[in-house]
């Protein structure tokens, strides 16, 4: 239990950041909505397998133990509408408000995944999940999952919330990307990208907004950078809490603003139980991916096709900290 609360206690950081830069600005409100934001990605990714605890997860897979919860709550933060205030219930009644605007994925929108073990690599931890000895033969439970799902209402309505977890990847990360919508009337000949502003929320919390400028020199050359905060490098001296510690202070403090209520909960299992029985029901296969890789490349087809750009012309560059 306290492993599961550990893990949905990141979004702490997420929520206040989100609750912070849309509402305390005036620059996003105009742009969060379908007109500007062309699609959004939640990203779950571990770099680790089950070690050992697949009998444990198999009888729950990714999604249950990812996608229904932590980027669930994820979405919701970017969705939902201003609140009344910061109350607790004021903040979950808009949570509410957004689930309640989401049809259940379609099995077209979504992929799915189980890694295979790395032939090139050393040891126990390159195992493919087939290989834990608790892990039942032949078992059809994913370890890595995307999914398609669309707000149906004035705000969002079109807009594509790509949500994507899985174990055994080639990194750590937790982050929101916004992408934004090409500029109309480019005068630059096709060398623009979109903008994206990206929440990362593990590892190292970042907020950066990318951008085009041009690129030193001579020449009139545009060129993707950022506009940067990562906390480590901001807040040198301020010791950032983690998931334990701010659970343990929630309780003590009765700030239910965290914790998932009632029919917030029934809400986000009406979303993914019929997904869930369709798959049980065909006991559909797994795509195979390598341990270590980004998964498997049907999802960045599927990812595609519904309305993201990745162009692979930039790369964040972690900040000097001293």
């Amino acid at each position: 239990v306290f492993s599961n609360l550990k893990n949905f206690f990141f979004l702490f950081f997420f929520f206040l950041c989100l609750l912070s830069c849309r509402f305390g600005n005036r620059l996003f409100g105009p742009i969060w909505n379908r007109n500007s934001v062309a699609s959004v990605v939640l990203t779950f990714k571990e770099p680790f397998g089950t070690q050992g605890r697949g009998g444990y997860f198999d009888g729950f897979g990714i999604i249950r133990d990812v996608m229904q919860n932590h980027l669930l709550q994820m979405l919701c933060l970017i969705a939902m509408e201003k609140p009344a205030s910061t109350s607790p219930d004021d903040v979950r009644n808009e949570k509410v408000k957004v689930l309640k605007c989401i049809a259940p994925p379609n099995m077209a929108d979504v992929v799915l995944g189980q890694y295979a073990g790395d032939p090139g690599g050393e040891g126990e931890a390159k195992l493919g999940y087939l290989d834990d000895p608790t892990v039942p033969k032949g078992s059809c439970t994913p370890t890595f999952a995307t999914a398609v799902l669309y707000v149906q209402n004035e705000r969002w309505d079109g807009v594509p919330f790509i949500l994507r977890c899985g174990k055994a990847l080639n990194e750590r990360k937790a982050e929101v990307r916004l992408q934004f919508t090409d500029v109309p009337g480019d005068i630059f000949a096709d060398r623009c990208q979109r903008n994206e502003l990206v929440v990362r929320v593990q590892p190292d919390e970042a907020i950066y907004l990318k951008m085009m400028t041009k690129r030193p020199g001579v020449f009139f050359s545009p060129e993707e950078t950022e506009l940067d905060l990562t906390y480590k490098s901001r807040y040198k001296n301020v010791k950032l809490p983690d998931a334990y510690e701010r659970l343990i202070l929630d309780v003590f403090c009765g700030n239910q603003m965290h914790f998932v209520r009632s029919d917030e909960l029934r809400e986000a299992w009406r979303i993914f139980t019929p997904l869930l029985h369709q798959i049980e029901a065909a006991k559909r296969q797994p795509i195979p991916y390598t341990y270590g890789s980004r998964g498997p490349s049907e999802s960045d087809d599927l990812i595609q096709r519904v309305g993201f750009r990745y162009e692979g012309t930039y790369k964040w560059v972690q900040p000097h900290t001293s």
